[in-house]
């Protein structure tokens, strides 16, 4: 029989208010984000610079394009499993090394092929890292503030794009080999993080879906023993009215990939992963086709490096209140109505942007779809931990960002090939079709998720979002595996 803890552990967590603990694992985890999405941007203002390098085609310029978002499909994918498997916290510290180590040896690299290949490789560590971030936190936040704090958590990404702007405009093209150098900023603050992030304790609901109780009490207890001393009050009682959700909840085993796919396309979940999955494909998509280019189709334009990068500055700032804006909106209108709304939005401003001829009201344009863009984001990273089950969640968090990351593959490629044959035109009327998808199968198939526990959206029981057998069924036709 399958191991049954007590459902006592998540309703503690569930009614302790934000405070300094909370707070505490929301920079770490948002600095996190910050390297990674300073990582992701940089690559814009590096790609002018390794094409006169090297004399890169503009078929090899796109490959460095989308070096870093396809170690990001194999790395969100790994850290899922692993995620699942060997903890949340050991995943995150070993993504950081990898992605760091390989940033460097990019900054170094004395030809194409061998800075292509870190590219590669320092994407993974970021895609492991960035797939694992937000169930792992989420894990520990109480339902009613879920929205926000996960939402909040990935805009720390705008930071690290803001960050690669000022990079790209002060240093990659005012020093001998700047571009190296931006390279090589991206890595360095991230390995002071491997320093903080050894306070960081294992997820609650990890260890008890792994039958560690005794390791999971003692982490709820220090967490409430931190918040009682940060608010100086009693804290809240543990709810235990019958409307919540079922006091145990089955303890399941690990899966291989093979059991996780067949889980996640399972009668019950294949509505859930389907649509998370487009959802990542399509902002993914519309979000890499168009930061990767906008400096160079700027440029083309007629508008100088400078000053397309001052631009590009202007249109990244906008990511700041798109994040938090939706983070804010995720807990008042329910995160699958906020991914729509934003959606929505992103899709407008591409079309918008497609009809200009300016420069500024091309930058216009871009600030409006780079605040919706990634507004929707904030929604997207909320929303996925919270429709799979503890025992899959990171793995099912992992998958569905990296099906993302095929968009990201293919966008900066598809966006070259549509801006030669169609121009700006069908480039961004492209993008606005594709978004255009994503809003419809949001409102019509999206999961509501505002102010529900984990558990309540997950586990079998009253008020329960899945059949009760949901988790019985591939238990028994897997080999149990025991606690430690």
């Amino acid at each position: 029989m399958p191991w049954r803890c007590d459902m006592s552990l998540p309703a503690r967590l569930d009614r302790l208010p934000l405070s300094r603990p909370h707070y505490a694992l929301l920079l770490i985890g948002g600095l996190g984000y910050t390297f990674d999405g300073m990582d992701s941007a940089v690559v814009a203002f590096l790609m002018p610079s390794a094409q006169q390098t090297w004399h890169l085609s503009n078929s090899a310029l796109g490959l460095i394009g989308s070096a870093s978002p396809f170690g990001f499909l194999f790395g969100a994918a790994t850290a899922g499993l692993l995620g699942d498997r060997i903890g949340r916290r050991k995943v995150m510290m070993w993504a950081l090394a990898f992605y760091a180590f390989f940033s460097l040896v990019a900054s170094v690299s004395p030809n194409y092929g061998m800075f292509l290949g870190s590219r590669v490789l320092a994407g993974a560590g970021a895609g492991a890292e960035s797939a694992i971030i937000a169930p792992f936190l989420s894990e520990f936040v109480p339902a009613a503030r879920r929205g926000w704090f996960v939402g909040a958590l990935a805009g720390f990404f705008s930071f690290g794009f803001v960050a690669a702007a000022l990079i790209g405009r002060f240093v990659v093209p005012t020093l001998p080999e700047g571009w190296r150098i931006a390279q090589m900023i991206t890595a360095l603050p991230v390995v002071m993080l491997l320093l903080w992030r050894r306070s960081l304790p294992e997820s609650p609901r990890y260890l008890l879906a792994r039958g560690r109780h005794t390791e999971a009490e003692k982490v709820v207890a220090d967490i409430e023993r931190q918040v009682r001393k940060a608010t100086g009050k009693p804290l809240p009682p543990v709810v235990t009215e019958e409307s919540a959700p079922s006091t145990a909840v089955a303890s399941r085993p690990v899966p291989g990939l093979p059991a996780a796919l067949r889980y996640l396309w399972s009668g019950e979940m294949a509505r859930r992963t389907a649509v998370t999955w487009l959802i990542w494909f399509v902002i993914t998509f519309a979000y890499y086709g168009f930061f990767s280019w906008i400096p160079t189709l700027l440029v083309q334009r007629g508008i100088t490096v400078t000053k397309s990068f001052e631009f590009s500055i202007i249109i990244y700032l906008a990511q700041i209140p798109g994040y938090f804006s939706a983070a804010w909106l995720s807990e008042r209108l329910d995160r699958k109505n906020v991914i729509a709304l934003y959606l929505t939005g992103s899709a407008v401003s591409a079309f918008w942007l497609s009809q200009t001829t300016t420069p500024v009201s091309i930058t216009l344009a871009g600030v409006v779809l780079s605040f919706f863009l990634n507004g929707t984001y904030a929604g997207v990273y909320s929303y996925t931990p919270e429709v799979f089950p503890t025992w899959i969640r990171a793995t099912g968090t992992g998958m569905s960002s990296a099906f993302g990351r095929v968009g990201s593959i293919l966008a900066p490629t598809i966006i070259g090939v549509s801006a030669a044959g169609f121009g700006f035109v069908g480039v961004f009327g492209l993008t606005t079709g594709v978004l255009a998808i994503g809003v419809i199968c949001t409102l019509l198939f999206g999961v509501s998720t505002a102010g529900r526990s984990l558990e309540d959206l997950t586990e079998p029981g009253p008020g329960s979002a899945l059949p009760a057998h949901a988790s019985t069924t591939t238990a028994a036709s897997e080999p149990e595996v025991s606690s430690r």
